[in-house]
């Protein structure tokens, strides 16, 4: 009994994970403390940006470049400068912003990544 009761809890394991979700796409925004850039962001995108097409679309997450970073991560360069936007689907990176272009901008930016060929978006 306790053998056929391992078999199935073995078998309903096996089909919720072949039945979960593929990694969702996201924006992935590496900042670090003391970045001007990353603050204007804040005060004029982020408020607004999980209400927004894209930010729906792309969540919004936010990496601490003074931290180690995050596992899932490790195949993704942050770049040099802060900050830096990086639309990553499936554990790949598709497109980046480097630095905040200003409010102006952003969303024509991410707007070029989302849309261009299909899923492999050119950088901009």
């Amino acid at each position: 009994m306790t053998l056929k009761i391992a078999k199935l809890a073995w078998a309903v394991a096996a089909g919720l994970c072949l039945s979960l979700p593929a990694a969702a796409s996201e924006l992935v925004m590496f900042e670090r403390a003391g970045c001007g850039w990353c603050a204007r962001f804040n005060a004029e995108i982020a408020p607004i940006y999980s209400r927004t097409d894209e930010g729906r679309a792309l969540p919004l997450r936010r990496v601490d470049l003074g931290q180690p970073l995050p596992a899932d991560l490790a195949g993704i360069d942050p770049g040099a400068f802060t900050p830096t936007f990086v639309v990553v689907d499936q554990g790949r990176e598709i497109g980046r912003i480097r630095g905040y272009p200003g409010d102006a901008f952003f969303f024509g930016l991410l707007g070029r990544i989302m849309n261009a060929t299909s899923g492999a978006p050119a950088r901009s």
